[in-house]
């Protein structure tokens, strides 16, 4: 009965040992990530990607064409 209750605290020692070590691997993760400003314009040569459809019906053939 005591080995097992020892056994059962070193896991739960283990366990909780593991879950602050992610915890503060996250936080660190997070405030470096924190710093990066995402939407920054792009620089150099970029190209723009996305066009608006003015026709109607070939919005509409789009839309059934891909399902969005």
């Amino acid at each position: 009965m005591k080995q097992m209750i020892w056994d059962t605290l070193k896991i739960f020692v283990i366990f909780a040992a593991c879950t602050c070590l992610f915890y503060v691997g996250l936080n660190v993760m997070h405030a470096e990530y924190e710093k990066e400003h995402r939407y920054d314009p792009p620089e150099g040569p970029s190209v723009k990607v996305f066009y608006e459809v003015e026709d109607i019906i070939n919005r509409l053939d789009i839309f059934f064409r891909l399902g969005e």
